[in-house]
């Protein structure tokens, strides 16, 4: 038992009790106070709101890019593609010059877009909650693309990559009940 009454918790078996939650990877980026692009791979990351648009993703506190984050105000979320392994392993990476023989491009808002990323979302931070080893921040929804090509997301599931199976990528069929929950907030729904 811990002192506040909590069964003491492996971090190992905590690790691979989570794993079995399946998760998108995006690289968070931004500029640094000198204009540099700076950027880190992150599964946490979630939406969060519709109405104002929000997201969420949480930096490890000890990150020199939420610091460049922090400082700047403003982040962008690429949600990467299967093919991007490469990408996910470079910006998961202690590489000093993460950027280098990556493709990007600056955006209108001087934020950094990585080339061929599935989607987009660019955000001002518009808070920040403490979140144990992890910052919790909260971003403001200020633009967002995604591509033209139907490309898949790069997953994650298990400590290793995985991608959607040819065969299950049908989509659902539209039901109103559906559409009414995923878009209608109530004390009732986690949503």
């Amino acid at each position: 038992m811990t002192t506040d009454g909590f069964a003491e918790i492996d971090p190992r078996r905590f690790r691979n009790v989570l794993g079995q939650f399946c998760t998108g990877i995006t690289v968070i980026t931004t500029l640094d106070s000198e204009g540099g692009p700076v950027g880190f791979a992150c599964q946490s990351f979630a939406a969060l709101s519709l109405e104002p648009p929000m997201v969420l993703f949480c930096p490890t506190k000890q990150s020199r890019t939420w610091a460049a984050i922090e400082a700047a105000g403003r982040f962008c979320v690429n949600v990467l593609a299967e093919e991007q392994r490469e990408v996910c392993a470079r910006f998961g990476s202690r590489e000093p010059d993460k950027f280098a023989e990556i493709g990007w491009r600056t955006s209108d808002l001087k934020l950094p877009l990585l080339d061929d990323a599935l989607a987009t979302i660019q955000c001002t931070v518009a808070s920040v909650v403490d979140g144990g080893d992890h910052y919790i921040v909260i971003g403001r929804v200020a633009a967002l693309s995604e591509s033209t090509d139907s490309g898949r997301p790069l997953l994650f599931y298990r400590g290793q990559y995985t991608a959607i199976e040819p065969d299950k990528t049908t989509p659902a069929p539209w039901r109103a009940d559906l559409e009414h929950f995923l878009t209608t907030t109530t004390q009732d729904t986690w949503l």
